[in-house]
C-alpha cells in the first residue's frame, strides 16, 4: 500500500486517476507547518504540491519512503531540488498544462490596456459616465513584440495574427524559418522595445531575465506603448516601470506576476494606467485540472514501476545502464550549459559525438541531458530530461548523434557541437579520477578546466600583456580569480583564456575587456 501526501489543493480528477491503482491511500493535509510536514512525511511515497507548500530540505531529509514530489504546475522554485536529488527522490512538474491558460489571460490583458476595461467599469460602477476619458484604440494593424517563442509566446502569436496584428519576437532558440511558420518575424529586443506597440513576455525568471527590462529599455520604447507580464515577477524592474508610467515614457502595464508574491501594496496599484490581477495566469478551471492530472499521472507511473513524463532532476536511464551512465550525467548536463551560453545567436543543430566505449550503448539519456542543459539557461524549469527533445523540435533544432569505438587520448569522450546562424562552437568533456567532470576542448583549443562556478570565455590573440590588462579590469571591480586556464595551438596565434572567478562581473567591466586590443569576444558563463 502506497500512501500519497496532498499538501496543496489540487483538482480531484488528478487525485482520481492515483486512486484507480487501488492500492493507495490519499491523505489531503492543507495549511500544514514545515515542522508538521517533517513530523509525517516518513510515512509518505509521494507528495503533490503547488506554490503554497515550500518543500524543504528539512522536509525531504525525513522523508525516508519517498519515490516521487509533483508539483502541479510549472516552477520549482518551492521545492529543494537539490536535496531530492542527493536523496534520488524524483521531483516532476506540469510544464505544459497551463499554456492555453497564460496565452488567454496574455491576450484578455492585450485587450484591456486597448479599450480601458478595468478603468471604466471602475469609474461607472462609481456613477461617472466617462466616454471621452476612455477613448480606446484597435489591435488591427498594431504590432507586437513577443519575448520568449516557446508554448505560451507561440500561441500568443497565433491568435495575435488572427487579429490581423504584426507580429515580431525574439527567442535565442527559434530560427527564422521556424518563425516564419509561426507568422513572426524575428527581431533583436532593443528593435522589439522601439517597434513594438504592445509588448508581451513570456520568459522564465533567471539571472538574464531578472530586470532584464528597466529604465534604458523604457526609455527606447514609444511613448504609448504597452507592456504585458504574465510570466514572471522580477523581469521587469517594477520600480523603473511606475517612473515609466508616472513620467509618460509608456503608456501602460499589466501585471499578473510581482517581484514579491503575494502583495497587495505597491505604488503600481495607484497608477490608472497599470492593470492589475493576482497571479492568474493557471487560475482557469481547465489548467488546474490538466497541472494535476499531468502530476497524478508520472505519481501513477513511478510507484507502478514505470518512466515518467516530466522528471525536473533525475532524468530516466534504463536500469542495466544506470552504473554506467551515472557518472556521466553531471558532465553532460554542465556541457550543455556551458556551450549554450557561448553563443547568443538561434540554435540550428546539436550534435553529440561519443569516443570510446559509451559509443557501443544506447546514449539517448545522456543526450537528452545534454540538451536540457543547453536549453536550462534560457527556458529554466520549463525543459527537463524528459521533454527536451520535444521542446527542441518545436523551436526548429536538429539534434543528432554520432558514435566511434575508437579511441585516441581517453577511455570516453564527449563532444557537443552546436550549430547556430553565427557559425558552429565544440566542447569536449570526459572524466578524470574520482569522475571528476571535465572539459578538455573549446573548440580546436585544448584546455583542462573544471566546470563550476562563474567563468569568463575569452578568445583573443595571444601576445604578451593581454592575461594582465584582463585580469587588472576585473581585479578593479572586486572581483577574485580563483583559477585561469589557456588553450593555445602555437606561440602567438590565437587561443582562449578561461578565468574562473569568484562571482559575476558587470556588464561594464565586460564591454571594457572587449575594447583590450586583441581580445576577440567575452562570454560570461554561469553553472
Amino acid at each position: 500500500m502506497y500512501k500519497v501526501l496532498v499538501a496543496d489543493p489540487v483538482s480531484e480528477q488528478g487525485l482520481k486517476i492515483i486512486e484507480d491503482l487501488g492500492n493507495v491511500e490519499i491523505d489531503v493535509k492543507l495549511k500544514l507547518s514545515e515542522d508538521e510536514i517533517a513530523e509525517i512525511i516518513g510515512d509518505y511515497h509521494a507528495m503533490i504540491v503547488r506554490s503554497g507548500v515550500k518543500v524543504t530540505k528539512k522536509i525531504i531529509d525525513n522523508a525516508h519512503k519517498m519515490k516521487i514530489i509533483g508539483r502541479a504546475g510549472v516552477g520549482v522554485d518551492n521545492i529543494d531540488v537539490e536535496a531530492a536529488t542527493a536523496k534520488g527522490i524524483l521531483v516532476v512538474n506540469a510544464p505544459e498544462g497551463n499554456t492555453i491558460a497564460a496565452c488567454e489571460l496574455s491576450i484578455g490583458a492585450m485587450f484591456a490596456l486597448a479599450r480601458n476595461i478595468p478603468q471604466a467599469h471602475s469609474d461607472l460602477v462609481k456613477g461617472d459616465w466617462e466616454r471621452k476619458k476612455y477613448m480606446g484604440i484597435e489591435l488591427r494593424g498594431k504590432t507586437l513584440g513577443v519575448v520568449g517563442l516557446g508554448k505560451i509566446g507561440s500561441e500568443v502569436a497565433k491568435r495575435a495574427n488572427a487579429m490581423e496584428m504584426k507580429v515580431i519576437g525574439y527567442d535565442p532558440f527559434v530560427t527564422e524559418e521556424r518563425a516564419k511558420r509561426m507568422g513572426v518575424e524575428l527581431a533583436d529586443l532593443e528593435t522589439i522595445y522601439r517597434e513594438s506597440d504592445f509588448i508581451t513576455l513570456h520568459l522564465p525568471l533567471t539571472d538574464k531575465t531578472r530586470n532584464m527590462i528597466g529604465h534604458e529599455e523604457f526609455k527606447m520604447m514609444k511613448k504609448d506603448a504597452r507592456i504585458i507580464n504574465v510570466a514572471r515577477g522580477g523581469i521587469i524592474n517594477e520600480k523603473a516601470l511606475y517612473e515609466a508610467l508616472t513620467t509618460g515614457e509608456i503608456g501602460g502595464a499589466a501585471l499578473d506576476v510581482f517581484e514579491v508574491e503575494p502583495t497587495t501594496d505597491s505604488p503600481l496599484f495607484q497608477l490608472n494606467s497599470c492593470i492589475v490581477t493576482p497571479h492568474l495566469g493557471a487560475s482557469t478551471i481547465e489548467a488546474q485540472e490538466n497541472v494535476a492530472i499531468d502530476v497524478a499521472n508520472d505519481i501513477k507511473r513511478v510507484l507502478s514501476g514505470e518512466m515518467v513524463k516530466n522528471a525536473v532532476n533525475i532524468p530516466v536511464v534504463k536500469p542495466e545502464l544506470t552504473e554506467i551512465f551515472a557518472p556521466y550525467l553531471e558532465l553532460m548536463e554542465q556541457m550543455g550549459k556551458f556551450i549554450s551560453q557561448l553563443t547568443h545567436s538561434p540554435l540550428k543543430k546539436l550534435e553529440v559525438k561519443y569516443s570510446g566505449e559509451l559509443a557501443q550503448y544506447d546514449t539517448g539519456s545522456l543526450t537528452n541531458t545534454v540538451l536540457k542543459g543547453v536549453l536550462k539557461p534560457v527556458l529554466d524549469d520549463t525543459v527537463n530530461y524528459i521533454n527536451a527533445p520535444h521542446v527542441a523540435k518545436s523551436r526548429g533544432i536538429a539534434v543528432h548523434e554520432s558514435k566511434t569505438v575508437e579511441v585516441e587520448d581517453y577511455v570516453n569522450l564527449i563532444t557537443v557541437e552546436i550549430t547556430t546562424e553565427a557559425g558552429k562552437r565544440t566542447v569536449s568533456g570526459t572524466l578524470f579520477k574520482k569522475n571528476e567532470p571535465r572539459i578538455v576542448a573549446i573548440d580546436d583549443y585544448d584546455i583542462d578546466l573544471v566546470l563550476h562556478g562563474h567563468l569568463l570565455v575569452v578568445p583573443h590573440t595571444d601576445q604578451p600583456g593581454i592575461i594582465g590588462k584582463v585580469g587588472t579590469l576585473i581585479g578593479m571591480e572586486d572581483v577574485n580569480i580563483g583559477e585561469m586556464r589557456v588553450g593555445r595551438k602555437r606561440q602567438g596565434g590565437e587561443a582562449v583564456m578561461v578565468l574562473l572567478i569568484d562571482n559575476a562581473v558587470s556588464d561594464f567591466t565586460i564591454a571594457e575587456i572587449r575594447e583590450i586590443n586583441g581580445i576577440h569576444e567575452v562570454q560570461y558563463v554561469k553553472l
